[in-house]
């Protein structure tokens, strides 16, 4: 008698985010074991046929699943990736950001990874009218979650001998910014990894300069969500970052970039990212062999091509996706 497959819920979103998580899901299908495959509707579409961005259904399923596929979301995105990371119950969102062998990038130096707090910060979504033409937000840090992201990011960098930067602006956000900074600090001692600090708006001036000098950048959310970005345009763009949603018991995969909406439907959108994140997910599964396999074909077909419009070629989602499946 055999173990029931592990599940992977699939949910597309909008834009190409359909097109590029179904190119995913083939090389899944291709090089992982024997997945039982759930799909599930987010995103605008669902919303304007529903009333509902994101179904019930559709947050049960990522609550329950063993891992999720996602793709993307339009003007509803903050309706649904949000509550999906909380459905993961996701703590990290883990971004690497690297220069690829074939691929114009800016700064072929670049190689690091950005830990990213998942819960809090501006994120938390304390907002308020509180007089007419008067808005609040409210940022929200904890020692408890800057405890568990910096312990997750020196883990991560120790596990592959890395040092880590501290993402922080400490000096003008000193009470919210100076919890995270002390306590990561804190829990860096307890490891043997080389650390420094940065101010945020520093790092990304250095980032920029100087993208060598960093390994694994931990940072509050917002943070994170801005150099990340950032250090994307010096590796080709957004089609080429995958990412991950983590927590401790199931967790998320989803390309950086959005939907897209003017090469939507053109089958031209480059499905990279999306890929690279069904290997994180094979990692994160305990798969790793195969995990590696699809960086690896990824990899060799961003050498060699066939490249997609935003890399300078000429080639359709399913060329490179095809490509792929063939280096595998």
């Amino acid at each position: 008698m055999t173990d029931d497959p592990e599940q992977i819920a699939v949910i597309p979103g909008d834009g190409i985010g359909r097109e590029v998580t179904a190119a995913a899901r083939e090389v899944l299908e291709a090089v992982g074991p024997d997945f039982a495959f759930a799909e599930a509707e987010a995103g605008d579409a669902v919303k304007e046929r529903t009333g509902e961005a994101l179904p019930d259904e559709t947050r049960q399923l990522a609550a329950s699943a063993d891992a999720t596929l996602f793709g993307a979301a339009g003007e509803t995105a903050a309706d649904v990736i949000i509550p999906l990371r909380r459905a993961v119950e996701s703590f990290a969102n883990v971004r690497p950001v690297r220069a690829y062998p074939g691929v114009d990038a800016p700064n072929p130096d670049t190689d690091l990874v950005f830990v990213r707090e998942n819960t809090e910060g501006v994120y938390a979504g304390h907002e308020s009218e509180i007089a007419p033409g008067v808005t609040t937000l409210t940022r929200v840090v904890t020692e408890s979650a800057s405890e568990e992201i910096a312990r997750y990011g020196f883990e991560y960098a120790a596990e592959r001998g890395l040092g880590v930067t501290i993402a922080h602006k400490a000096n003008v956000m000193r009470t919210t910014d100076g919890l995270f900074l002390e306590t990561a600090r804190r829990v860096g001692e307890g490891y043997d990894v080389p650390t420094d600090d940065a101010l945020m708006d520093a790092l990304a001036m250095h980032l920029v300069q100087r993208p060598e000098d960093y390994d694994v950048v931990v940072c509050p959310n917002l943070a994170g969500d801005m150099l990340s970005d950032l250090a994307a345009g010096l590796v080709g763009g957004l089609g080429l970052l995958p990412s991950a949603n983590v927590g401790e018991e199931r967790a998320l995969f989803e390309p950086v970039h959005g939907t897209a909406p003017d090469i939507a439907g053109e089958g031209v959108a480059n499905p990279s990212a999306a890929i690279l994140s069904a290997a994180m997910l094979l990692e994160y599964l305990g798969y790793d062999d195969a995990g590696q396999r699809v960086r690896a074909a990824v990899e060799s077909v961003l050498a060699s091509g066939p490249h997609t419009p935003d890399l300078g070629g000429d080639a359709t989602t399913s060329d490179v996706t095809e490509a792929v499946l063939a280096e595998l």
